[in-house]
Order: C-alpha cells, then structure tokens, then sequence
C-alpha cells in the first residue's frame, strides 16, 4: 500500500513533539517534524502549565506537517501525561492557568480526604494508587479554596482532551486518561459520581467518556487555516501517554500476564496488562493502581519516581557549575563502587525537592548509611534502588495476578540508560527487552491506523512495531550479589516506613 501519514501530538512533562508516522501497511517510519520544551512555570509560589504555549507549538508543527505531507496526512491525535485538567466555562472560556502535578496546595488534602471518605472506599470506588497529586486531590483543594473557577466551570478536561477540544471542538475525556484522575470507576468504567458527590465536587463538569480510536470530528476550520492542514479526522489514541507506550511494547504475548512492561522516563511504570482491575484487599495495601488500557483492558501497575532522581541529580550538578550529559553521568556511575548506598525512591523526600542530591544525602544519612558524596556514586545510588525497587514491585504483580513473569519489557526515553537496564535484569532475575524508545508516538499513530481500517488487532499492532524496530536483550548478571543488595533494600524500606 502507498505510506498513510499519521501525525502524533505527544507532551511529555519535559518536553514535546509533532510526530509523524509513515506507515505502508507492514512497518511505521517515525518523522519528528517539530520538537519543544515543556515544564512547570513558577506563578505567584504556584507551579502551572503554559498550555497556550504548547498550543502555539503543536500549530507550529500541524504547519510543518502541512508542508512536508499534505494531503498524505489522514488524522492526528493526542497524547499526554495524566491526572492534570483544564477547565472550561459554559462559554468555554479557559478558567484560570492549569495547575501543575508537583503544585504544593494538595500537600496534606489526601489525608483530609480520607477523613471525609474512607481510603478504602475511595480505592474500591476507582482502583487508583495514592498519590496526593492525582486529579481528585486537586479537585478537592480548588473546593477547600471556595475560589470562583468551580463555580463558573461547565467542563473538565484532561491535559489531553484539552487539546483535542482546541482542535477539532470535541468537549469529551477518554478512557485511559480518566481512570488516572481517581475519579472513574473501574468497573462501571463512568465516572465515580457518588464519591464525587459525598465530597461536594461538582458532577455535571464530568462529560462523555469515550474509546481510543474515537474519530472527534475533523480539523477546526480556523487551525486548518493557520496551518495549511486539510480537514483531516481528529481521533483519539491512548492519550494516557503509558497507556500508548504499552500498546506499542513488542510482545508476541498478547493476552498473556506472563510479561511486564516498564514505561521508563521520568517515571516508571511498571506492570501487567489484564482483561480487568484488581481491587482486592490486599491491592490497596500494596497501594498499586488500575489504568485503562487498549480494548478496555487495565493496567495493574505502580508509578515508581523513575529517571526522575536522575534528571533532578543532573540539573543539581549543572547549577554547581558542572556540565554533564546523561552518558557522562551513567559512566562515573558505572565505575562507582556498588551498592554503597540505597534510598526509597517512591519517599516524598523525593517529589519535588530543592536539591536532589541533598536529599539522596540526607535520606542515606538517615537510615544510618554510608553517603554518597561523588556524582558517579549520587546516580549509581539512584540507578541501583531503581532497579531494586522494581524487583520489589515485580514481587507484587505476580502475588496479585498468580502469575509468574518471564520477561520485562521496558520501553520510553529511559531505554537508553543501558547500565539501569543491566541493573534491571540483575536485580529482578529475569530477561530484559528494550525498545521502542519512542513507543508512545507509535502507540498513538497505530491506534489511528487502526480507526483507519489500515490494521487489525493489537497483536498484529504490535507485530508492525516488531517489524518496524530492534529489540536489545539484557540477560540477568551477578544474581546472588543482587539478591543479597535487594534483602537490604527491603530492610532499609520497612525501617523507613
């Protein structure tokens, strides 16, 4: 067949792209036509998202698409980090500067929350992990501020659906984004509208939930315009941005709980895929979460902070005035010396801090470690209970599902750091295939093709990415040492808690 182009809008919380995929029916080619810098803006001692900045990008690069494939173009969708929303008015006027996840007014509303509804309950109700920066928690601050922007709102959208409504008029949340807002519920799959009514949270904002692959309507008549697009279809992919990256893991295993992924960039998220939610007892113990995935499965998985520490280390560094790029940084890690230190990385100490190695420092010094002082030692630290922790989560999964995994599948920007990698498949025991880096955009273009007619199944999805990408191997290393290094892990995490 003649390449079909799809484009793919995909913002990550570092940066962002245009994306398009040429895909001849066998394999995708990726394009990236535009690339751009993204991160919280410091308003008034609040962090927010410059989304109509974002917007003036993406046209910049629907322009360059227009140029280079014009009418070769059949639709565009949107991916996007989660639980972060815009609101709109009746006259869908923007209310307010969207608030970014790290924003410090949720500190503490978790546990208010619960006061009001049990944590179990809330857990039974949306099958979400904790975490005070998902979407209800923001909600329940904005109402315990008794500020006007909920009571002039008329819509929530995700960061996502946002865009879509910017481009193509669509007012509607999909899927897979909702179930990160801790708003939805997993097996009714509607929103939770009576734990949203028991803490006095507006119902009506909360729209239609539709599917990935939902064709929105076609291109605003005014961005067709400004960029020279034709009217092309406006179709949702996963827009949860893990949700696309897991369509596109190269498993010849679909169907099967024997392989875990970890989408691996700023966070990692690491888990099963699985025709439903758990929400058992002992998975809100665990604190795991349920995310809607591709054909209405779930993802039972748990947000790890991920190469966060990492890029927190470097920038740390680089005010110290020294310049080091990530290959620099994995090579003093790898010749430091192992397992002289290990931290928490899911410890709130480690959410937004100052200065990440101060506060890798003084967690190590705290639980009576020794303290890494060189760079080398600060990123093998991080490295090294990354990989740890990923063994204690696998651990999880497979008590939760009774299935043992065989293999680990991590995929992302965060592929890349070859020695985590390696660390990966020490610590857990098992295989370890990387690849895609950019699984997200091919997740997100292959879901379009799909609504195109051009591909079937998720398995013959995730036989085009196969054929369109290599897979690199990691095969477990030094397993008695690790063993060793994971029961101190385990030690220094119980003692912390």
């Amino acid at each position: 067949m003649a390449e079909q182009v799809y484009l793919a809008i995909d913002l990550g919380a570092e940066s962002g792209r245009v994306m398009a995929g040429l895909f001849d029916g066998s394999r995708v080619r990726l394009d990236e036509l535009h690339r751009f810098p993204n991160g919280p803006v410091s308003i008034a001692e609040t962090l927010r998202w410059d989304v109509l900045r974002l917007w003036s990008e993406i046209q910049t690069g629907l322009s360059i698409a227009a140029a280079k494939y014009g009418n070769n173009i059949i639709s565009l969708g949107v991916d996007t980090w989660g639980v972060d929303f815009v609101l709109l008015s009746k006259s869908c006027e923007i209310l307010g500067q969207p608030y970014h996840y790290r924003d410090a007014r949720t500190r503490g509303v978790m546990e208010q929350t619960f006061q009001r509804v049990p944590r179990a309950e809330i857990f039974f109700q949306t099958g979400l992990q904790f975490m005070e920066l998902n979407s209800l928690y923001q909600m329940v601050a904005m109402a315990r501020e008794s500020g006007p922007l909920l009571a002039l709102a008329d819509r929530f959208l995700l960061i996502p659906d946002f865009f879509h409504w910017l481009l193509s008029g669509s007012r509607v949340v999909e899927f897979t984004n909702a179930t990160t807002s801790q708003m939805f519920h997993p097996t009714s799959r509607n929103w939770s509208f009576d734990l949203l009514r028991k803490l006095e949270l507006p119902t009506p904002l909360f729209g239609d939930v539709v599917t990935p692959g939902t064709k929105l309507g076609r291109l605003r008549d005014d961005v067709a315009r400004r960029t020279g697009l034709p009217r092309v279809e406006v179709v949702t992919p996963t827009t949860h941005d893990t949700a696309a990256a897991v369509v596109a893991v190269p498993t010849e295993k679909t169907g099967s709980a024997t392989w875990a992924f970890i989408s691996s960039g700023t966070w990692s998220l690491m888990g099963l895929e699985l025709p439903h939610a758990i929400l058992s007892q002992r998975a809100l113990e665990l604190n795991v979460t349920n995310e809607g995935g591709i054909d209405g499965t779930y993802r039972l998985l748990k947000n790890i902070m991920g190469l966060w520490l990492v890029q927190e280390c470097r920038r740390s560094f680089e005010r110290q005035g020294l310049s080091c790029d990530y290959s620099q940084l994995a090579q003093a890690a790898r010749d430091a010396k192992p397992f002289l230190a290990f931290v928490d990385p899911d410890d709130q100490a480690f959410l937004a801090p100052t200065d990440m190695p101060q506060a890798i420092a003084t967690w190590c010094r705290s639980s009576r470690q020794e303290v890494p002082e060189s760079a080398g030692a600060i990123i093998r630290c991080a490295l090294e209970s990354l990989a740890l922790k990923y063994r204690m989560v696998m651990g999880w999964l497979e008590e939760l599902s009774g299935v043992r995994i065989e293999v680990i599948h991590i995929v992302g920007g965060g592929t890349q750091n070859e020695l985590l990698n390696q660390f990966t498949s020490n610590a857990t025991g098992r295989q370890v295939l990387t690849g895609p880096i950019e699984a997200t955009a091919f997740g997100n273009i292959l879901v379009q093709a799909r609504t195109a007619g051009a591909v079937g199944s998720l398995s013959q999805i995730r036989q085009v990415v196969r054929n369109s990408c290599s897979v690199q191997r990691y095969e477990p290393q030094q397993v008695p040492t690790w063993n060793d290094a994971y029961h101190k892990f385990v030690g220094l995490i119980r003692r912390a808690d």
